[in-house]
């Protein structure tokens, strides 16, 4: 790609970054009401597919709560359909239904802003048992395998032969329109910190089965469109799949293959017949035309090896839970509402939270292999026992201290507060007014435990190459996904906040320029239920398809 055509994708950008903040008297642009009429279905289903139902397993795998985490502790399960069902059900699958008089909706495993869900999953099977080897989509909704193409066994033997390992591949898309409906221009950011949720819980499910799993960033987008026949399928304008990643996974002796791949994995796709007609989600869609543009721009185009970080932090031993990992993924919800006066933690639990979420080279979610580590947190500590109030940072990567230092406040006492974990306090005092309001204004920000805004390196990191601009959303939506799973672990729950005023929440830090921006934002706390809702297994409307 020549200069000036890098030059001027990341300036679109950093002019969609631009338009799509929310400020105090002017949010992002939206339709700004529901339009209920058109909402999108949250299934995807390719009509006219092969449909291969998957087993749901009895039990899950079990495993400690550190099982989530630490490779090897769960030994490692054949590549069997059963066992890639599994690690499907405990990522991408259903995980309840929701029941208030007059309505019913689906929650799932990976969490999704407004629960709209749009991430899809493809998986790239070789033959086995029960299966053929081919391009399957996978259906939450009737826990099964739409097949889009079936694959020549020398195709899948090539790829077995590259890696030199059994194993399989996972890509992930996004239809922004399922986001765009509700949240407008602003969508495209929570896309992608769904695609980091997924990535996580993908992730993490592996780890259950004793797999590994690593992004392969030998690939462009195009190319891996033509591997799922995103350019040979039949979409409904305004629907369709926009690719954004693809995985290997693996034995955990495996070793990543982070160079290009060869032409000769992937030419072979283009003389696979792909099959299906993708149904309408909605009936009309409203277009946004700037989320085109900057899709466009960040669009993956260059082949290249990730850095990543030399730095290591200390092992850790996180707290027993009373839940298995197993069971914290299937628990794992959004709170609505926190109840202030119970929203209290440890301070051995708060500091579990912030170790896992940092980036250990041989630990789930971060081992996947986006790359060198951007995102820091500025936490809001209001209630943890032991531990003063007040304004804090986690550094993830500490390569970025001295500037983080320098680029902040220089009032703040960038205090350490432990010895084995980057957390510094910055400044004490009741932050819970200025949580809820940099948070639009939500009382969810205030009334937890805790609440922190996930601030990237920015501006260098999108100058380096534009589609970088995606893996900042994955590495925050990742990270919300370590906080779900580990607010579930002390008997909390968390929720994701995607609704924050930008430019106040830098004030608040002191970056005074683009080198930093604020992404993401989180909380913990102990949740309101409401007695109104009912809840129903994730499967029971199957029962008279799939055995127990």
């Amino acid at each position: 790609m020549s200069d000036a055509k890098m030059k001027t994708r990341v300036e679109q950008v950093l002019h969609y970054h631009a338009q799509t903040k929310h400020h105090f008297h002017q949010p992002a642009r939206s339709l700004g009401y529901m339009d209920w009429a058109n909402q999108p279905d949250p299934f995807r289903f390719f009509k006219g597919c092969p449909l291969k139902r998957l087993p749901l397993s009895a039990t899950d795998p079990d495993g400690p709560h550190d099982a989530l985490y630490l490779p090897g502790i769960l030994p490692l399960r054949p590549f069997s359909l059963e066992n890639i069902a599994g690690m499907i059900a405990l990522s991408m699958g259903l995980s309840a239904w929701k029941v208030i008089p007059g309505s019913t909706w689906s929650l799932r495993m990976n969490p999704s802003s407004g629960n709209l869900h749009p991430t899809e999953s493809y998986w790239i099977l070789p033959g086995g048992e029960g299966h053929g080897a081919g391009v399957y989509h996978y259906s939450p909704f009737l826990h099964a395998l739409e097949l889009r193409a079936e694959l020549p066994s020398c195709v899948a033997d090539a790829w077995h032969n590259h890696f030199g390992t059994p194993g399989f591949m996972v890509a992930l898309s996004s239809i922004f329109w399922r986001e765009a409906w509700k949240y407008g221009e602003r969508a495209f950011r929570y896309c992608h910190h769904d695609v980091g949720h997924a990535l996580a819980a993908l992730r993490f499910a592996a780890n259950l089965m004793g797999w590994r799993m690593h992004l392969l960033h030998g690939i462009s987008d195009r190319d891996l469109g033509r591997m799922l026949g995103v350019d040979r399928t039949d979409w409904v304008p305004g629907e369709e799949d926009e690719v954004d990643l693809l995985c290997w996974v693996g034995p955990c002796d495996g070793q990543p293959c982070l160079d290009a791949l060869p032409g000769g994995l992937i030419d072979p796709f283009d003389r696979v017949s792909f099959q299906g007609q993708p149904e309408n989600l909605s009936r009309e869609r409203h277009p946004w035309p700037i989320i085109d543009a900057v899709a466009a721009s960040c669009r993956k185009s260059r082949i290249e090896v990730p850095a990543v970080s030399r730095e290591e932090f200390p092992p850790v031993d996180y707290p027993g839970s009373a839940w298995s990992a197993a069971q914290l993924i299937r628990r794992r919800r959004s709170a609505v509402a926190f109840d202030r006066g119970r929203s209290r933690m440890s301070r051995e639990h708060f500091y579990a939270c912030m170790q896992a979420c940092l980036p250990r080279c041989n630990q789930a979610p971060f081992d996947v292999g986006l790359g060198e580590s951007q995102v820091h947190l500025f936490v809001f500590v209001h209630q943890v026992d032991d531990l003063p109030a007040g304004l804090y940072a986690l550094v993830r990567n500490p390569q970025h201290f001295n500037e983080l230092k320098q680029g902040t406040h220089p009032h703040f006492l960038w205090s350490g507060v432990e010895n084995t974990l980057p957390l510094y306090l910055l400044e004490p005092g009741d932050w819970r007014v200025v949580a809820k309001r940099v948070s639009c204004n939500q009382d969810i920000a205030g009334d937890g435990a805790f609440s922190l805004g996930m601030v990237s390196r920015f501006h260098a990191t999108l100058e380096a190459a534009p589609h970088r601009y995606k893996q900042m959303f994955w590495e925050a939506g990742m990270i919300g996904q370590v906080l779900y799973l580990q607010a579930e672990a002390c008997g909390l729950r968390g929720t994701g906040i995607g609704c924050f005023f930008d430019d106040p929440m830098h004030d608040i830090c002191g970056f005074k320029d683009i080198g930093y921006q604020d992404l993401y934002h989180f909380t913990v706390g102990s949740p309101l239920e409401d007695a109104r809702l009912s809840t129903k297994p994730p499967y029971y409307h199957l029962q008279d398809v799939h055995s127990p």
